[in-house]
């Protein structure tokens, strides 16, 4: 008997202990639910390579370093450029000279290494060292380039930064509004040196917390952050943004089905079908739970020419203009996009770019195309022509298409398939002879897009791919330089991308759009045409 009482006072004292952590567990539970809608969650597939602004070379690492890091101006979504660190700013007539005055009222993250108060007021000073440390060639930054046109810059005082350029470039004033002109706390980047990129210290609306890389990423919001609402509310709104690392669509996919993460980035091939219909509308399945938002990207999706190379028919203007005539770009978008995106009739430069013109680019003429072949073949001997086009996985079905319309003209497609990594390293150094790549507008000028045609920048040291050169195009650029007048650049810009496309130098596809899905309770989650993630003013209810 003794024997069993001690057995049910035992027995009553794990019960009370296992009902003690239940009823704490869901305190807890229901305290995060509490939270959850203060907290924003999506996944990057793509993984994140480094939380320091001056390395933010991808879209998914720009998206972070968005949250976390304030430079002088930023774009709104309309793509306006309007103050941010800099609360204005002025220009001199001769376009070389800009005095940006400093707002006072900005603080870095906190950090002990700022002192008993944790933290500072961003001064000028700080610009000049970010500015100095963006082309540090021991740095070695990606985004150096941005500053190539700067002579000189110095912190007049506190609150006044100069900047002076070499030459008058109209759309510099664009380039300081790339994260890589964000400003950092000097201190703190040099007691971490290389580490900086895992430990980032900014002004943004949302502080660094935890990185377990390839696994989850947590920001907490900047209670102290300097810019409000439209009514004077404290900005941002959310508690917290979780960021996991799922390396597959489809399972990212899954994900935001299931409510676990609050939104999705464009249409990959595992799901499009599953939630567009074919003419790129939302399927009422998911008519209840999501919202579709589109509108249009500044991205060129094309595929491209090394003219360097021995083979043949990539030398042959007959064989790339037949390229461009052989296949229905429309017909291409509908059936394999979904109709999401802008079939490419027009040039390099995408709409909604000053010197856009849909007249300068090829139609589908698949009788001329055929044409085209047997002039090459009858001018070269050459019976069956051939080329090799190189793609990563996500583009296999658009090249697939262009290889079966192009084999009833008499051109032999092959396509191969590399990682994209690979791909970027073979395209830099011409290892491929014809290979699909896309040009992401950095800066709202058609300049932009018209660099990868300069002879002066042949890759690998620069983006001309191609290894085009042509006296004309390389004046015309450089004059452009001069010219404040949007009309007249415009006019120059699309002189230009006609000259390229003369040549036929690229096959444009498509302008694609920005699509994103988002679960209802989602709310001021814009969009914009360089696809910038802003979560500033985002809501969940």
């Amino acid at each position: 008997m003794k024997l069993v009482k001690t057995n049910t006072k035992y027995l009553t004292f794990y019960l009370f202990i296992a009902c003690f952590t239940l009823l704490l567990n869901a305190c807890k539970d229901n305290k995060l639910t509490s939270k959850d809608h203060l907290v924003f969650r999506y996944n990057e597939h793509k993984n994140i390579n480094t939380l320091d602004p001056a390395f933010s070379r991808t879209l998914q690492d720009t998206w972070v370093s968005n949250q976390l890091f304030n430079g002088l101006v930023q774009m709104d979504n309309e793509l306006n450029i309007i103050p941010s660190i800099a609360k204005n700013w002025i220009i001199s007539e001769d376009g070389l000279t800009y005095s940006f005055s400093l707002r006072d009222d900005v603080y870095f993250h906190k950090h002990e290494l700022f002192g008993k108060d944790s933290t500072r007021v961003v001064v000028a000073e700080d610009f000049k060292y970010s500015f100095n440390r963006l082309r540090d060639e021991k740095i070695a930054a990606p985004g150096n380039w941005v500053l190539k046109k700067v002579d000189n810059f110095e912190a007049v005082n506190d609150t006044l930064f100069k900047i002076v350029l070499k030459q008058s470039f109209p759309a510099f004033i664009g380039l300081l509004s790339m994260k890589y002109c964000s400003v950092i706390p000097k201190e703190v980047a040099e007691h971490y040196g290389s580490d900086f990129r895992s430990n980032p210290i900014g002004t943004g609306p949302f502080i660094f917390k935890r990185w377990e890389e390839n696994v989850k990423l947590v920001f907490r919001k900047n209670d102290h952050y300097f810019e409000k609402d439209e009514n004077g509310n404290d900005l941002p709104y959310l508690e917290a943004v979780a960021i996991t690392f799922l390396p597959d669509k489809q399972s990212e996919f899954l994900q935001f089905a299931q409510g676990n993460i609050d939104f999705l980035n464009g249409m990959d091939v595992s799901y499009k079908d599953e939630l567009l219909t074919a003419d790129g509308q939302l399927r009422s399945t998911y008519a209840e739970t999501v919202n579709m938002v589109q509108g249009p990207y500044l991205n060129t999706e094309y595929l491209g020419f090394y003219l360097d190379s021995k083979t043949p028919e990539i030398q042959s203007e007959l064989i790339r203009k037949a390229i461009n005539y052989g296949f229905d770009r429309k017909k291409m978008m509908i059936f394999l996009n979904n109709d999401i995106g802008n079939p490419a009739n027009g040039g390099f430069i995408p709409k909604g770019l000053a010197g856009y013109n849909e007249s300068i680019g090829f139609t589908y003429q698949p009788r001329k195309a055929k044409q085209l072949v047997e002039q090459f073949k009858k001018e070269s001997g050459i019976s069956k022509p051939e080329i090799n086009l190189t793609t990563t996985s996500n583009y296999l079905s658009f090249c697939e298409f262009i290889q079966r319309e192009l084999q009833k003209t008499g051109l032999i497609i092959n396509v191969d398939v590399m990682p994209e990594a690979s791909l970027r390293a073979a395209r830099s150094n011409g290892k491929v002879d014809m290979f699909r790549s896309s040009w992401i507008a950095d800066y709202l000028d058609a300049e932009n897009y018209l660099s990868i045609f300069y002879s002066k920048n042949f890759a690998p040291k620069g983006s001309n791919y191609f290894h085009f050169k042509n006296t004309l195009f390389d004046s015309l650029y450089n004059k452009a330089f001069t010219i404040t007048n949007i009309e007249e650049r415009k006019h120059l810009y699309t002189t230009m991308d006609s000259l390229v496309m003369q040549k036929a130098i690229i096959v444009p596809l498509f302008y694609d759009e920005v699509v994103h899905f988002k679960r209802k309770n989602v709310s001021s989650l814009g969009i914009n045409p360089i696809n910038l993630l802003d979560l500033r003013r985002v809501k969940k209810d």
